[in-house]
């Protein structure tokens, strides 16, 4: 059977409902790292959990955008509130900065102040790699669903939270090595990790703001093309198309018979919108008819 897509406001309930576990689970590791941290004196775990933090500051803003992202469309925004949502993914990119600098700003204060090398108990550590865990769970669910439901904002964060999991993967390995007396090691992972949180920014960029600025979605041939494969359609012309937050839209003016009856037009301009939607995954087309 082809999978059905959900409703809109089916698919808000579904998201919020992700959000909702996921600001649990981002809490519950929040809580976890900030008392490691302050137990074992180490800046790495404490700016770990400052990034959980951030995570869990994204649920929220992430709850409060879905509720402006699904309003139906009014007098000011004829063509719905979807971009908010994408909107909320560039703000994902700020509180990446954030957390980006607070590492950098860590790192440089290590080099040139406190050289101790933070050390964990066994019980601690162990707590440590139980939040690896549970971010690297959340990680795999959130993008699963993201992809599932087509948010943008689902998969921007979930990019955030993968972030959180390399910082973690570097805090344990710095760990390791400041048993060793190489507490250089710690401050360095922290620099390696902010510059991968520079490139996760720039991917949530790469893909949120060609939809702010309405880059085109399909190639305009496959769409002529796919237009002219229907009975009665002499021609396709003005083509254009965009993505949305979770909906992909197209517009093309077709050409018909000039001694065809508007019945006979409108049947051809039907039969174009469904070819459309079946054979390039577009939710929405608008068709124009004109006399060849």
């Amino acid at each position: 059977m082809p999978h059905q897509q959900p409703t809109t406001s089916d698919r808000t309930g579904r998201i919020r409902r992700v959000l909702f576990g996921l600001l649990f689970a981002n809490l519950v590791v929040v809580a976890a790292k900030v008392g490691v941290g302050l137990v074992a004196h180490s800046l790495a775990v404490l700016g770990d959990a400052l990034h959980s933090g951030v995570d869990a500051l994204n649920n929220v803003l992430a709850l409060v955008v879905m509720r402006v992202a699904t309003k139906a469309p009014d007098e000011d925004h004829p063509y719905g509130h979807g971009k908010f949502e994408t909107l909320g993914a560039l703000a994902i990119v700020g509180f990446l900065s954030i957390t980006c600098f607070e590492l950098v700003r860590q790192a440089v204060y290590r080099f040139s102040g406190d050289h101790r090398a933070p050390l964990l108990s066994e019980a601690q550590f162990a707590i440590l790699l139980a939040t690896l865990a549970i971010n690297v769970l959340v990680t795999r669910y959130e993008q699963r669903r993201g992809r599932q439901l087509g948010s943008q904002l689902l998969i921007a964060d979930a990019a955030h939270t993968r972030t959180d999991v390399l910082i973690t993967i570097g805090v344990v390995i710095g760990m390791l090595f400041g048993r060793r007396g190489w507490w250089w090691v710690d401050p360095v992972l922290t620099f390696v990790i902010a510059v991968l949180i520079v490139r996760v920014a720039y991917q949530i960029l790469s893909s949120a703001v060609p939809v702010l600025v309405d880059q085109r979605a399909i190639f305009a041939g496959d769409i002529q093309r796919a237009a002219e494969a229907v009975d009665g359609v002499k021609g396709a012309y003005g083509i254009r198309s965009r993505d949305g937050a979770a909906a992909r839209y197209a517009e093309v003016t077709i050409a018909v018979d000039k001694d065809a009856n508007v019945a006979a037009a409108h049947a051809i301009a039907d039969e174009v919108e469904e070819r459309l939607k079946r054979d390039l995954q577009l939710d929405e087309v608008t068709v124009h008819v004109e006399p060849c």
